[in-house]
């Protein structure tokens, strides 16, 4: 039997009341702009940075674009996924059809290899941190930028092949 839509908000509305969501909540969006501003100072001579993306609860995050990602409608997302809590950079596409293009282009790659199926919302995802410590904001930040910006590098190194494969 299905639970009616009263019965979530209840719950929600119990959980919201302890405090600890809406603590933890606004303390991760106050360190999602924070690394934001600290990814786009170590690459703001090579990328773009757009807004931030607070989600539905599942997922936070903010794209980041080169000139030349633009124009091939693609853009990476540094993502907090709430449910794993963990941080990710995603290669997205404008739309769908540049989705599948992309995925069928990197299947193959490393980045996909325990994949069956084009993720749902992009064309390969990254763990950059796994077990984030936020009771250390510096270190785990600079973590994040280090990986972000080796596996970007990566990336970006195997799309500029296959360009040139074309």
């Amino acid at each position: 039997m299905t639970k009616k839509l009263s019965s979530y908000i209840n719950a929600y509305q119990q959980q919201l009341m302890q405090g600890d969501i809406e603590v933890a909540y606004v303390a991760l969006q106050k360190y999602i702009r924070s690394l934001k501003t600290n990814l786009a100072k170590a690459l703001s001579s090579e990328y773009q940075f757009g807004n931030i993306s607070t989600g539905n609860l599942d997922y936070t995050y903010f794209p980041f674009f080169t000139p030349r990602m633009r124009t091939d409608k693609l853009r990476f997302g540094l993502v907090l996924n709430h449910q794993a809590m963990q941080f990710e950079l995603w290669l997205l596409g404008q739309n769908e059809q540049v989705h599948l293009q992309y995925w069928n282009l990197l299947k193959a790659t490393p980045w996909n290899a325990e994949r069956t199926s084009m993720p749902r919302y992009s064309v390969l995802e990254v763990t950059v941190s796994a077990q984030p410590n936020f009771d250390d904001l510096e270190t785990l930040t600079t973590e994040i930028i280090n990986h972000t910006i080796s596996n970007s590098e990566e990336i970006l190194a195997t799309l500029n092949e296959i360009n040139h494969a074309k």
